[in-house]
């Protein structure tokens, strides 16, 4: 190094170690290099020079991997584009290590479980939403949402390993603006599309003013809570849907039966074949392979069973299959683009009302899904800080404020981040020690562009429409039973739900052993009731204030540390990030 380079960088370190300087900006993404030869380099990056090698990454993109500390206390708003110019600064130029790394096997059975796993529930929302709308918005309208929007998603996110579809309380909102739109005698699609306009342009806002950085205040107990309630959504609609086969009078007690076998062995199947790897069968490359494609193994086992069940034995062992319409058309017949001037002008401005209900919806949706997929616990490293879990959400809400603008013109359902659905994209591409322990994540943009494009062919072509519809609906079901109990692993609030019943005496030490049983039983049933108190509200018809629970977990949370009700000892290690 020269003279003026050592100079350079003394010169920062005098400059960190200043009690004169008070307040400092983040930068997109810094080097040594940028270090020493920018003179005005903001100096809370300067604090660590030594330059550390990642794990798993090339040259190029260790050098667009930020390794200092994340910021503790990151601002609530920063200036215009600041957080979105650094999301995109430190992402972008690793777009050719996020394709690269993306063609592999693991990244290949990843793209075939989430295709079914992202399918599913965009066919089974599809009619829900054409139920609460009448047919307005229905299942060829969420299955070309779901396609496009996770096409474009994967190509310019911040975190392409999340995964966009829509969800129970998006669901709730829509059909509860649906009943506003006719109790005021307005036309529904038009009040939807001018409700969208409102919600992207106050989320783009957010986006380039990197209002994401609220999320700071949400901790691991707001973490477990959402999760464990998208975890459960999709195990009760599974049971529904195999419980259904017995009590619908159209059915009967044979086709009951069956449902339940071609869950459960699709579930089973799945759920074991992943188990494989952290056995010691086989060898170490064939227990991967069969543990990555376990859960497609699943779904061909599953349809094997119902296909024998219905040649041996005909129409009394038939199951209904998967519904994709057979032309590419809206559900009603109406015209793609949203007459927005059929709306009233009054209703256009009172359109912001229920616009801001959404928005917090879709902002706390999306970001809390993105805290869970960028936990340290993961290990990724490419454009981020290191612990950081803000990086990236600032790039993601932007994306997701222009598509739900584009959506809502044309009537398409509001996509956001899907929790259930992301966490097990993640997994699929965790990469294991030989001791069972996580070492790293696939991080690529190809399997998410991969799922949703194969969902857009079943949305244009025949082919690919006609072979899915041979698919049962109970292997869904078993499918959705595989992705609800395997997002529960590694949830701190489901682990102490289990550790309730535990003889305590000989249970292994958990993380949380330090703190009294009883104080450890109140904070999880605490956690219990508020999941229970979503669920009713959720259901209830004010479901649309179900964004209004969610943001009030985190004020509940400090109020339990205030109030003494968890002492802060205790709560530090309970909600330890």
């Amino acid at each position: 190094m020269s003279l003026t380079h050592r100079l350079a960088a003394a010169a920062c370190l005098v400059i960190v170690n200043s009690q004169h300087v008070t307040s400092f900006s983040f930068a997109p993404s810094i080097t040594r290099h940028h270090v020493l030869s920018r003179p005005k380099l903001q100096p809370v990056f300067s604090s660590h020079l030594k330059r550390q090698k990642p794990l798993s990454m090339s040259a190029d993109v260790a050098a667009a991997t930020i390794d200092e500390s994340s910021d503790k206390d990151p601002p609530l708003f920063e200036p215009i584009f600041k957080g979105v110019s650094r999301d995109y600064g430190m992402r972008l130029p690793l777009y050719k290590s996020d394709i690269i790394d993306g063609l592999n096997t693991q990244c290949l059975a990843a793209i075939l479980f989430l295709f079914f796993a992202c399918l599913a529930p965009a066919v089974g929302f599809g009619a829900l939403f054409g139920t609460a709308t009448k047919g307005a918005i229905g299942t060829m309208e969420m299955v070309s949402s779901t396609a496009l929007c996770g096409v474009i998603y994967a190509l310019f996110s911040g975190q392409p390993l999340t995964i966009i579809g829509s969800t129970g309380p998006v669901l709730a909102f829509v059909a509860a603006l649906f009943k506003l739109a006719e109790a005021q005698n307005l036309p529904f699609l038009p009040l939807y599309a001018w409700t969208g306009i409102w919600t992207s342009g106050i989320l783009f806002i957010s986006s380039v003013t990197s209002a994401s950085n609220l999320v700071k205040y949400l901790t691991r107990f707001t973490d477990e809570i959402f999760s464990t309630l998208i975890s459960v959504i999709f195990v009760v609609e599974a049971a529904q849907n195999i419980g259904k086969s017995f009590t619908n009078p159209a059915s009967s007690f044979t086709k009951g039966l069956l449902t339940l076998i071609v869950a459960v062995s699709t579930y089973f199947t799945a759920n074991t074949l992943r188990g494989l790897r952290s056995t010691v069968y086989f060898t170490k490359g064939i227990r991967k392979n069969i543990s990555n494609f376990g859960p497609t193994i699943g779904v061909v086992a599953g349809a094997l069973i119902a296909r024998w069940a219905r040649l041996s034995q005909g129409a009394a062992a038939t199951l209904p299959a998967l519904s994709i319409p057979s032309t590419f058309a809206t559900t009603s017949g109406r015209p793609w683009r949203i007459p927005l001037m059929e709306l009233p002008v009054w209703a256009r401005w009172a359109s912001a009302l229920p616009a801001l209900m959404a928005v917090v919806l879709l902002f706390l949706d999306q970001n809390i899904t993105v805290r869970l997929v960028n936990n340290p616990q993961y290990k990724m490293e490419k454009g981020r800080r290191k612990n950081n879990m803000l990086d990236g959400m600032h790039a993601d809400m932007l994306v997701i404020s222009i598509l739900t603008f584009l959506t809502s013109l044309v009537g398409l359902p509001w996509l956001v981040a899907a929790t259930v659905r992301s966490i097990s994209h993640v997994r699929a591409l965790s990469i294991f020690d030989s001791a069972g322990k996580l070492k790293s994540t696939i991080e690529q943009r190809i399997t998410g562009l991969s799922i949703h494009s194969l969902i857009g062919t079943c949305v244009l072509f025949d082919g690919p429409r006609s072979i899915l519809t041979q698919i049962p609906t109970p292997v869904l079901m078993g499918l959705f039973l595989f992705l609800g109990t395997s997002a529960l692993p590694g949830n701190e609030m489901w682990e102490r739900m289990k550790d309730i019943f535990k003889d305590s005496s000989i249970a292994p030490k958990e993380r949380w052993s330090a703190v009294p049983r009883k104080i450890s039983i109140l904070f999880t049933a605490i956690q219990m009731a508020c999941l229970g108190a979503m669920v009713y509200v959720k259901e209830s018809p004010i479901g649309v204030l179900f964004p209004v629970v969610i943001a009030m977990l985190a004020p509940l949370r400090f109020f339990l540390e205030k109030s003494g009700v968890v002492k802060k000892e205790y709560m530090d290690i309970l909600d330890d990030e």
